[in-house]
């Protein structure tokens, strides 16, 4: 009996002495996966923003490019994370969404049906929580597979696949974790950023009565499920978190890139 149990100890000791061990090799670094990945971004990113240009018109206005900029430099400052690029398309879609490599594409609709700034903003928080999280690659690699977007950017591709894999990431919703991960990340750069961040709920609130007006525009929150649901534990999440608010463009700013907009079409 005691030959036993002495077996068993030694037994269990190196089990658990071989998955210490295991545990502390940093596997994806010997297996390159993080330079991998970053590297497919970087490329991933810029092949799918090219097909964006070639398939929607984008804004060039440089008024509203220079606003928007201050914005997202702005919450990016503030919350020390490197800068995202935005891109204003002309869409009538209410719809943001993140491309690898920093990009943040926003359509003019989404701007049109938001009533202030602080509505804006919380979208553009949302999205770059999405970038920093790595969320859009992670989607992509569950979607598609990661040895599939290697040979995207390795050059053995057809434009369709590119096509497809952007319409992907503007048409289709993360898992629910991710987005409530990326919903209180943009909570907390807007308030570091001394943004109003009860706006962003109730910009949930407002499009979710409006369903029925504007359904088929919609894109951004029927690609985000459960929209009163997210107002309401955003909302429960800011009760304790006081702070001096203050809008980061002027209102006579904001007015006019709506006007822009709406006089362009």
């Amino acid at each position: 009996m005691k030959k036993v149990l002495t077996q068993t100890f030694v037994y269990l000791f190196l089990f658990f002495g071989n998955w210490f061990f295991l545990s502390q090799i940093n596997w994806i670094k010997i297996f390159r996966i993080e330079a991998i990945i970053s590297k497919i971004e970087k490329e991933l990113g810029e092949l799918l923003f090219i097909s964006l240009l070639e398939s929607e018109k984008k804004i060039e206005d440089k008024y509203i490019l220079e606003s928007l900029d201050s914005i997202s430099n702005k919450i990016c400052h503030a919350n020390k994370i490197d800068k995202v690029e935005i891109h204003i398309f002309d869409n009538k879609e209410i719809n943001a969404f993140a491309l690898a490599n920093r990009h943040l594409i926003i359509y003019s609709g989404l701007i049109l049906n938001c009533d202030n700034q602080e509505e804006l903003i919380g979208v553009i928080c949302h999205e770059i929580a999405h970038i920093e999280m790595k969320h859009t690659t992670k989607k992509l690699i569950k979607e598609i597979g990661i040895a599939f977007l290697i040979s995207l950017t390795t050059g053995n591709f057809g434009g369709q696949i590119i096509s497809d894999a952007a319409k992907l990431l503007s048409s289709r919703a993360f898992d629910r974790s991710l987005e409530k991960e990326a919903d209180i990340k943009a909570v907390n750069y807007m308030i570091t950023a001394k943004v109003n961040p009860e706006s962003f709920a109730n910009f949930f609130y407002k499009i979710s009565e409006k369903e029925h007006q504007l359904s088929k525009y919609l894109k951004w929150i029927n690609t985000h499920p459960d929209s009163k649901t997210r107002a309401k534990y955003i909302l429960d999440y800011i009760k304790e978190k006081n702070s001096d608010y203050e809008p980061i463009i002027a209102k006579g700013t904001w007015n006019k890139i709506k006007n822009s907009i709406y006089n362009s079409r």
